[in-house]
């Protein structure tokens, strides 16, 4: 399986055998074009670091995968769990039916979402953790620490991040999060204007989601609404 970059015309092109040693099992670890040099050189090095990570190969059922996605021209900054089997595979984040799920919550198409200029993708977990008895294992906790500071100061344009799970949340929003999901997402008018909380759009919070209508009635219309302007802001 070939290993793709963005090339400066954006085009996805693959990468020679050598560099792909770099970039060993990872892709989608996309640059951008409209950087000077010397900021493109730290992200692409950044990068490599990452691909090259084995900090919890051990643990890991498939292997080591990383799959991030950013460009120093990122607006709105994605922090999810870790990736499933199917974007494991793919080495496309959000490639699967909860991906789906959040674009329709954004309203907003394929192109946009994967689009760096507009999304950045950094999940708690970079790579696939394996199965629970319930579902994925959670992220593992070496990630975040390690990678992700590093790499938000590559992000100086950025507006809004989306802290989508129990995962995200309570790492960032520490003693601000309420005390469970249900309660952080109904209160997500305190975490604005920079952060918005979410739940996970995973088909098996649909009982979630029709458990509390508000979400549909009251949340998702500000979120959509909050990444109108910021992409209408940039075209």
């Amino acid at each position: 399986m070939k290993t793709l970059i963005r090339n400066e015309r954006d085009h996805c092109t693959p990468i020679s055998h050598s560099t792909q040693n770099h970039y060993r099992k990872t892709s989608f670890l996309r640059l951008s074009t409209h950087t000077t040099r010397t900021k493109l050189e730290s992200l692409d090095t950044l990068l490599v670091q990452i691909g090259n990570c084995t900090v919890c190969e051990k643990f890991l059922p498939l292997g080591p995968r990383p799959v991030v996605s950013l460009s120093r021209r990122s607006k709105i900054l994605i922090i999810g769990q870790a990736p499933g089997t199917k974007v494991h595979a793919s080495g496309v984040p959000w490639d699967d039916q909860s991906g789906k799920n959040l674009r329709s919550w954004l309203d907003v198409t394929n192109e946009q979402f994967y689009n760096t200029d507009l999304f950045g993708i950094v999940p708690m977990g970079f790579c696939y953790p394996g199965k629970g008895k319930t579902g994925d294992l959670p992220p593992r906790k070496e990630c975040a620490p390690l990678w992700h500071e590093a790499l938000f100061e590559q992000l100086p344009e950025l507006e809004l991040i989306l802290l989508i799970g129990v995962y995200a949340q309570k790492y960032y929003l520490k003693k601000e999060a309420k005390k469970n999901l249900t309660e952080t997402v109904l209160h997500f008018a305190e975490y604005l204007p920079r952060n918005f909380v979410l739940p996970h759009p995973s088909p098996r919070n649909a009982i979630w989601m029709k458990k509390n209508p508000w979400f549909a009635h009251e949340v998702l219309p500000a979120l959509k609404k909050k990444t109108y302007e910021i992409i209408s802001n940039h075209r």
